[in-house]
């Protein structure tokens, strides 16, 4: 027998066993993410990307136990996860009869809409993009996949589908996810508490803060977490950048991922990193600075935050903002040993702006004040938030008011917002046109955003 056929036949028989293995065995079960905004839409193939770990294939699972509950049958959702060594040398070809066994197991099912593809890593196949574009042309069906930043990037998918994608980012947990993971009650009324309540949730909001939402690293000690979270950013940095993009200054890149999450929510400028390694005698071009950046957030382990400006160019030769994919990060890399809530705290509605699909830049007024965000929401709405974890101080109040004011000026149809850390952060004398409240009754409030149907 020729040898293409015999790893043909295994190929098959190995795809045929996962497609009875996924229809036969309980679907994983895990905390329900929240999705903002459409998770589907017709014609298109739904593609969830984010950050490693993040909880890409587990929300691919919460899509079936939704379809579950609303009574889709079991046989209409077949899964298939690519992450196996025993499917090394896979082709796009030997996906065609796992289609067609499919359909020989259950023929009513052809012509279907009610059938739920999930492919979980299918970037490890090669020609993948031609299959699933295929299937969608010849069967009615929904298509769900995953793929890990080292081979399937944001930027790439619309280009591989041709128009045929529709991303879903998948950050690490929110607060309010957090929260129900850790099986800790969610108030009606954040805004509403009585003193031990109030207290107990901003307990809880600073140790989310501290140890982030990376879901294998809730409940950790903080010693075996901080290994942890190193080792998610040694693979982002190895597999994510350096092996796909070849990168041959290591050294340089790892003093750019450690300035950049170590000083999470600061101004960071090309020309003044570029000089500063210069100056420890690290050979780095700018444009080689330019390009780790881009690399760094195409695997989403750090987003940026470009200043509000009416040119491209003018955007261009001012500095970022940078942020960690996640707030437990920045404790790991922050050298100094501050407690860095304020960052956190920053860091944290930097990330709950792009999980509410947000386009958000920050201000720079005439007058030299700085407003943390601009956030333009799909709706229409646009919003300044000014964050500061502790605006009782009269001087301080005034100066982050006075930011919010001068920024008013500016985009008059924005709502102004200032989130605190805690309750007792709040400043006296709250202008009548500014929503003053701590950060987590923002993240909590039901109703403030979006969130698609679901479980």
């Amino acid at each position: 027998m020729p040898m293409k056929t015999v790893a043909s036949d295994f190929f098959q028989a190995r795809l045929n066993e996962k497609l009875a293995d996924s229809l036969a065995a309980p679907i994983p079960s895990g905390t329900t993410r929240r999705a903002y905004g459409a998770v589907h839409l017709a014609g298109k193939i739904t593609a969830v990307v984010g950050m490693r770990r993040s909880g890409k294939t587990m929300f691919l699972h919460q899509i079936r136990r939704q379809r579950a509950a609303d009574g889709t049958p079991r046989e209409c959702m077949p899964y298939i996860n690519f992450e196996d060594e025993r499917l090394a040398g896979l082709t796009a070809d030997h996906l065609h009869p796992l289609v067609e066994e499919y359909y020989r197991q259950f023929p009513a099912l052809r012509g279907s809409r009610s059938v739920v593809w999930c492919f979980d890593e299918i970037q490890t196949v090669p020609g993948w993009e031609r299959f699933l574009r295929r299937v969608m042309d010849s069967e009615q069906v929904e298509i769900y996949l995953t793929g890990s930043s080292a081979a399937l990037l944001s930027r790439e998918i619309a280009t591989a589908l041709r128009g045929r994608a529709w991303e879903v980012v998948m950050h690490p947990f929110s607060f309010e996810e957090s929260m129900r993971h850790n099986s800790q009650p969610i108030p009606e009324r954040p805004d509403f508490l009585d003193a031990p309540s109030r207290s107990l949730l901003e307990r809880q909001f600073l140790d989310y803060l501290v140890a982030g939402g990376f879901p294998e690293a809730q409940g950790l000690d903080p010693s075996t977490r901080f290994q942890l979270l190193r080792d998610y950013v040694d693979v982002a940095i190895l597999r994510d950048v350096v092996e796909r993009h070849a990168v041959s200054n290591v050294a340089g890149l790892r003093w750019l991922v450690r300035h950049l999450l170590g000083n999470a929510a600061g101004l960071f400028s090309v020309e003044k990193f570029y000089a500063a390694l210069k100056s420890q005698g690290l050979a780095i071009s700018k444009d080689t600075v330019h390009h780790l950046m881009g690399y760094l957030q195409d695997c989403f382990l750090v987003r940026t935050v470009w200043m509000e400006a009416a040119s491209e160019r003018q955007r261009m030769v001012n500095p970022r903002k940078a942020y960690p994919v996640d707030p437990g990060l920045i404790a790991v890399f922050d050298r100094t040993g501050r407690s860095n809530l304020g960052h956190a705290l920053e860091t944290v509605v930097a990330l709950e702006l792009e999980r509410r699909r947000a386009e958000v830049s920050y201000v720079k007024t005439p007058q030299g004040y700085e407003v943390d965000f601009l956030a333009r929401y799909p709706n229409g709405e646009m919003e300044l938030i000014q964050v500061c974890a502790e605006a009782g101080n009269p001087e301080t109040a005034g100066r982050e008011l006075r930011a919010l004011a001068e920024a008013g000026r500016q985009f008059p149809s924005a709502r102004r917002r200032l989130l605190t850390l805690t309750q007792d952060g709040l400043p006296a004398g709250i202008p009548s046109d500014v929503i003053a409240q701590p950060a987590y009754v923002w993240l909590l409030t039901p109703g403030a955003f979006d969130i698609n149907k679901g479980e």
